[in-house]
């Protein structure tokens, strides 16, 4: 008979109360167990998109209309059509929602307007229903007028901290990225409200609107990200003939350009988090992190940033390590990456025509065998009193078969305290431990850690997690996995 999971976790959770008190546009070519759905077709030159909270896509044509995807289909009217130039570059490049917006409708976007002369904006609208309310439009933010028809830079995002950032490309004329003179080839760190924060790293050295720079030494930042749990930001720089960058934003930082493009040893600038040369793409376009809140893929991918290049046609992942993993090939001029509410990847391609844009969603599509974490019976994020506990729960289908003949299983839980690991012989550890090998039979609900094991726990966030891998080599890929992420306050 195949040795089931949960009389072993009785046996490997029993320390958990003393661990905590004392140490407290064509079909991509995707990998394995991936696969992908067209979600819409027909967008004119597409730019950027984002979700709104509420799950409704909305994505930037460069000619100025702002179109919207609900319930899988896109709307025939736009959000809004703005008047804008969209030679070479330019357009209506960003889009990001207020963090309150399911109380205020706020939506944002970046575009190059015409009067009273051609220059990039940023400026906010409020939302009625599908579309924007007549005369909402607020102008936060008018940049420096505009020569050349490149390196606009466009992406906007508010960060943890309730701020909105804004990247700016140099327009083409490189000196403008080493001068706190003008707002270009930065990225700008602005109020809701357009106003500027009095802790921006230049406040005190810049002058008027110039205090908005929050970073400098940027070539073209198209696209950037957050990660949505730590607030750690992503800039995707796009080089010029050499090199694309992905750079940790860093308040005060100067990443170099036209000094230096690619990694430097220059201390006058911050090196890039990774590099690559034209030899596999000519510009990086696209940036999401994978949200371990729900993590749809497997182990391996979990926290992964995910990027694209234009010309290359392909999707990277850079794991938290370092690693960076190939994922999707064969994509007709990709531009955007997001991340969905329910762990899938969106990727926003242009193709080559005039309305060959698409969204298509990818997912992993492997459902049998597989697991599920649960606390009280939520798939989380559970939040819960000190002191009150919870129950953590795991379900294992093995499929058809009824069982696996081989396996390993892995238990983590994230804490403030750092990683520990369920090990059958001590307990729970700070370092990797393999919780089970061997015939793993379907089971469950069952009781993982029980509600008198997490009472004792100090207040906190707990991200526990299984990985669970058909293979039996001490390396915990992770291709069954679930997680759960609990609040203690």
């Amino acid at each position: 008979m195949p040795m089931t999971l949960p009389s072993f976790i009785r046996v490997a959770v029993c320390w958990t109360s003393a661990l905590f008190a004392a140490t407290l546009a064509a079909a991509a070519t995707l990998p394995p167990g991936f696969a992908e759905t067209q979600v819409a077709a027909g967008l004119r030159v597409p730019t950027a998109m984002a979700f709104a909270p509420d799950g409704r896509l909305f994505v930037c044509e460069q000619a100025g209309t702002l179109r919207v995807i609900k319930g899988g289909a896109l709307l025939p009217a736009p959000f809004v059509s703005l008047t804008v130039s969209s030679s070479g570059e330019r357009g209506l490049l960003g889009i990001a929602f207020d963090r309150d917006f399911a109380a205020n409708q706020y939506v944002y976007v970046y575009y190059t307007a015409t009067t009273p002369n051609v220059h990039n904006r940023v400026s906010r609208f409020t939302a009625s229903g599908d579309v924007a309310l007549p005369g909402s439009e607020v102008v936060l933010l008018d940049l420096e007028p505009l020569g050349a028809t490149n390196h606009n830079g466009g992406a906007i995002h508010f960060g943890l901290d309730g701020k909105l950032y804004v990247a700016v490309g140099e327009n083409a004329v490189p000196s403008n990225a080493q001068t706190l003179d003008n707002r270009l080839g930065k990225m700008l760190r602005l109020n809701a409200d357009g106003s500027i924060p009095a802790d921006n790293p230049f406040f005190n050295t810049a002058a008027g609107d110039n205090r908005a720079i929050w970073a400098l030494g940027l070539r073209n930042p198209f696209t950037f990200a957050f990660q949505p749990l730590s607030g750690a930001m992503f800039i995707n720089d796009v080089g010029e003939s050499s090199w694309e960058e992905i750079n940790q934003g860093v308040a005060g930082a100067n990443y170099g350009w036209p000094d230096t493009e690619g990694e430097t040893n220059d201390p006058r600038f911050r090196s890039p988090l990774y590099a690559y040369s034209h030899a596999d793409g000519c510009a990086i376009s696209g940036g999401a992190f994978h949200s371990v809140q729900k993590p749809q893929f497997p182990f391996k991918y979990w926290s992964a940033y995910f990027f694209a290049d234009f010309c290359g046609g392909w999707i990277h992942s850079r794991r938290p390590d370092g690693t960076v993993l190939d994922f999707a090939s064969g994509i007709s001029r990709p531009v955007d990456l997001q991340m969905a509410g329910d762990g899938s990847l969106y990727y926003l391609a242009r193709g080559t025509g005039s309305t060959t844009g698409v969204v298509y969603r990818i997912a992993y599509t492997v459902e049998t065998p597989g697991v599920d974490l649960t606390a009280n019976g939520s798939d989380g994020p559970l939040s819960v009193a000190a002191g009150s506990g919870m129950q953590i729960e795991l379900s294992f289908d093995a499929g058809s078969a009824g069982s696996l003949g081989a396996a390993e299983v892995y238990i983590g839980v994230f804490t403030r305290f750092g990683w520990f690991w369920a090990d059958p012989v001590r307990g729970w550890v700070p370092t990797l431990a393999r919780a089970y090998a061997g015939p793993l039979g379907t089971f469950g609900p069952s009781t993982l850690v029980p509600s008198s094991g997490t009472v004792p726990l100090p207040a906190g966030t707990y991200f526990w997690m299984i990985l669970v891998d058909e293979q039996v080599d001490g390396i915990p890929t992770g291709e069954l996995s679930d997680s759960v992420l609990t609040i203690i306050f």
